[in-house]
């Protein structure tokens, strides 16, 4: 679905649009639709009182799989906001080597680099892709065919680009080879990767971007030269400025396994010394800072920060104080049932059952879902995730390439198949597995 702007998404929208991916788990649509909700109303707000807002962060408890990433990246698509989910076990406190939290607010800029040069593209899409057929005209035109037959001027050569008869036909296009050095270096935060524009810093020495010759075919060509085209009809310079404000405004970073550096020193943490020392980094971040990033300071005061944990060990009063205040809003997100299972898989736009379909109709294959199919393979599920580790809705995706194992490997050889799945069909498939207990332990 394509982005919407804030002052159309009423909390209801909100909730009615999460409904259409996201099965369940009212309370967390609520929060987060909430959360979003109130980012528009800051920005209805005077600058001096819009300045004092801080966001309602929200943390999410529940277990693994039931929808709390997918909940929180929907909500950045429905915003139009730049996005990142990071794994906060992933990093480690300032003076240990590894990953430091500054880091997601690069990220985060990065993201909101590539949205804005998304949108100021599309805008010019159209412009773009004429420009881009001209560009092939003029190639065209000063390279006749390799049969020596005659060309019968630019027109000719525009309908046949459009009729798609000269996709093949070899062209040469000058690109410029941005490929820049990447490093790796020690900083006192750990090791960071960094990418070196010496022709960028030194345009004297270097004498501009450097350039190549390239060989290739009319269809490779075009977006090549589309992208240059939008490059050029649009103002890359203002990107940077850009990405920074909508970083800075609109941001989300979702804190996937907060439970994991919940802890506090002197309480049976372990080897594990650094958890507690991530929690105090990563408060100044939540709190709101200023962080450095190659395309200038960004600041993080009105970043919404969405975490979440199962916390089956921790719990969510283990985390240092002052980091439980800045989450102020608490959603517990609900396992799912058998019936959850069967609605996930019917339900949703693009359920896993459609897209297995869809996959398998390239191959020329047909298969057909049964109702009472489908509700074998969510009775499978739940009792597997009973009986073994609950990974929520995951273990759908493992239930159903089970009982798909045969006809994806049989892939052209079945073609013109038509395949009817329903609830003997999905027994059999998983009946050697059902038998044996041990095995299921390490292949469902």
């Amino acid at each position: 679905m394509r982005a919407r702007r804030l002052h159309d998404l009423s909390p209801r929208k909100i909730v009615a649009e999460l409904d259409r991916h996201v099965v369940g788990q009212a309370k967390a649509k609520r929060a987060v639709a909430i959360a979003l909700r109130e980012r528009w109303r800051r920005q209805q707000l005077p600058p001096e009182t819009a300045r004092e807002i801080t966001p309602k962060n929200i943390l999410m408890i529940g277990p693994t799989g039931v929808g709390k990433t997918e909940i929180a990246r929907r909500i950045a698509r429905l915003a139009d906001a730049p996005f990142v989910k990071v794994e906060a076990s992933k990093f480690t406190e300032v003076g240990y080597v590894g990953r430091d939290v500054d880091s997601i607010a690069r990220d985060l800029v990065d993201a909101a680099l590539r949205l804005v040069k998304e949108e100021r593209r599309a805008r010019v899409a159209d412009r773009a892709a004429a420009a881009a057929e001209e560009k092939l005209v003029d190639l065209l035109v000063g390279h006749p065919p390799a049969d020596g037959s005659p060309l019968e001027g630019r027109e000719r050569i525009r309908r046949d680009l459009a009729e798609g008869k000269l996709e093949g036909r070899e062209v040469e296009i000058e690109v410029e080879d941005d490929r820049t050095p990447q490093i790796s270096v020690m900083t006192p935060q750990g090791v960071e990767e960094m990418g070196i524009d010496l022709p960028g810093m030194m345009p004297g020495l270097f004498g501009g971007p450097r350039k190549k010759r390239l060989k290739t075919t009319v269809a490779e060509a075009r977006p090549l030269l589309v992208d240059r085209e939008a490059g050029a009809l649009t103002d890359e310079a203002t990107v940077p400025s850009e990405a920074i404000r909508r970083a800075e405004e609109s941001g989300i970073v979702f804190l996937d396994e907060i439970d994991k550096i919940a802890g506090r020193e002197g309480k049976g943490a372990g080897p594990d010394v650094s958890r507690e020392g991530v929690q105090r980094d990563l408060l100044p971040l939540v709190e709101g800072t200023s962080v450095k990033t190659k395309h200038g300071m960004v600041k993080t005061d009105h970043v919404l920060f969405i975490a979440a944990g199962a916390f089956h060990v921790s719990r969510p009063s283990d985390l240092i104080p002052e980091l439980q205040g800045r989450f102020p809003i608490r959603v517990s997100l609900d396992a799912l049932t058998e019936a959850d299972f069967l609605r996930i898989l019917t339900e949703p736009e693009h359920a896993l059952p459609k897209q297995a379909a869809q996959l398998l109709s390239a191959d020329g294959i047909e298969i057909v879902f049964t109702d009472d199919g489908l509700a074998e393979i969510a009775r499978a599920a739940a009792e597997v995730n009973g009986n073994l580790e609950n990974i929520g809705a995951r273990r759908l995706h493992t239930i159903l390439e089970t009982v798909l194992e045969e006809i994806s490997f049989a892939g052209p050889d079945a073609a013109g198949a038509r395949i009817v799945i329903d609830r003997p069909y999905v027994e059999r498939a998983l009946a050697a597995l059902v038998r044996n207990r041990d095995l299921s332990r390490f292949v469902l």
